[in-house]
């Protein structure tokens, strides 16, 4: 039986037991039942060194529940970047990683990949029982990976190739841009890494309304960028809280979207096999792959810009290219002299449609969307001063109006909804 080791080798397995424990949350040992009983106490003992302080437990007649708590007013660092920087390794990769660094230690060091050989062999592995364990060609492959990674040059002069270490560049005074973008922007783990190689004195940031959770979803979120860059097509597994069983899909992304209400990101990509344009969850999407280069990838994003100028949040209603199906929706709401600023409200938080004044006490706002449903939230924070309102789509007009007189019955007022 192996010992528990705390280093990743599959970043999948750790950012589900990451959403399960913190996004869904209050889990216990029995509840999980999608891996083993081993396996779980492995996962959670990675996390407990992960998070350290932010991992707690309940007691409950069903048993012990545990769960990530994080209080993002105190904590100033993304705590779910440690998850990151666990990568396992091997004992030869961590070993060749820093042989390589040692004979290549300056940047005026060039060397070619025979020369790197002997100096291994002869330097480092003379005293070893077997003096050969790296090959020609392990290093080569290593010193190719680390000139993709940027971390190494490669020099061509005649019919020679000369290895280098790449120049560091100096982070000291980035440490204050470093610091919020590794907080704030989609793959602030490269920030979080970059800022390890600052000495900082103090905290730059606070933050009232800091959405962690992201962190997890780097991974995919690179792979989707580095998709959009190439103009490419990608499959990958969708886990849908609707279905049981995840679902492997072909898109095409073409933007991302967060929210700055919750910090939720999603993915608005075509389906090729649908012909639409529809969003999805990126901490539903895992195993991003690329799936070929498409012609139509500007055509496409044209189509979601069209989109945009009648999308409230993310969805699309049906999202045909072939037909935009729009709904109107409009209100009228009553502002009394010195209540201005619910007029600015309007102004200030309409993403879509205008506002006109109707009286000299009332104002309307009124727009063509394709999905009204998700403008009730918005609508509802008026609705005290709501005088009038409309929904082309009946079933969201008579569902709103439903959901007022449940609250009017609720607080005892029940003919307030005939007013």
């Amino acid at each position: 039986m192996s010992a528990y080791n705390e280093l990743i080798k599959n970043f999948e397995r750790i950012r589900a037991y990451m959403r399960e424990f913190y996004v869904f949350g209050f889990k216990s040992r029995e509840d999980y039942d999608k891996k083993s009983a081993r396996s779980y106490d492995d996962e959670r003992r990675r996390m407990e060194s992960f998070f350290g302080e932010h991992m707690s437990f309940l007691r409950t007649p069903e048993g012990k529940t545990v769960f990530i708590s994080i209080d993002s007013r105190t904590s100033r660092h993304n705590p779910f970047y440690n998850a990151w920087k666990a990568k396992s390794f091997t004992d030869g990769d961590i070993t060749l990683h820093f042989i390589i660094f040692d004979i290549l230690h300056s940047e005026e060091i060039k060397l070619t990949l025979s020369e790197i050989m002997d100096c291994i062999n002869e330097k480092y592995l003379s005293e070893f029982e077997n003096p050969q364990m790296f090959d020609e060609s392990t290093v080569r492959k290593k010193l190719k990976e680390y000139c993709a990674l940027g971390i190494i040059n490669a020099e061509k002069q005649g019919r020679k190739v000369f290895y280098l270490r790449a120049q560091s560049p100096d982070v000291s005074g980035l440490c204050e841009v470093l610091d919020f973008y590794s907080e704030v922007a989609p793959c602030g783990v490269i920030g979080s890494f970059l800022l390890d190689k600052c000495r900082r004195e103090g905290e730059s940031f606070a933050f009232k309304h800091h959405y962690m959770t992201g962190a997890i979803d780097s991974g995919v979120i690179a792979a989707l960028f580095e998709a959009m860059r190439g103009e490419c097509a990608v499959t990958a597994i969708n886990h849908s809280r609707k279905k049981r069983e995840p679902e492997e899909i072909r898109i095409v992304p073409l933007r991302i979207f967060i929210s700055a209400q919750n910090g939720r990101q999603h993915l608005l990509a075509y389906v090729p096999g649908q012909d639409r344009i529809k969003s999805f969850r990126i901490d539903y999407l895992s195993e991003v792959k690329p799936a070929g280069s498409t012609p139509r990838f500007r055509e496409l994003r044209e189509h979601l810009d069209e989109m945009q100028k009648n999308m409230w949040g993310v969805n699309t209603g049906t999202g045909k290219l072939s037909k935009k199906k729009l709904e109107h929706v409009e209100f009228t709401v009553r502002a009394e002299p010195g209540e201005e600023h619910i007029v600015r409200r309007l102004m200030r938080e309409k993403r879509v449609g205008e506002v006109e004044k109707t009286g000299e006490f009332t104002y309307r706002f009124s727009a063509d969307v394709l999905d009204s449903q998700e403008l009730t939230p918005w609508i509802r924070s008026f609705v005290c001063r709501i005088t009038e309102i409309k929904f082309s789509n009946r079933a969201v007009e008579n569902r709103f109006k439903s959901d007022l007189e449940k609250m009017y019955r609720i607080y005892g007022i029940e003919k307030g909804a005939e007013k």
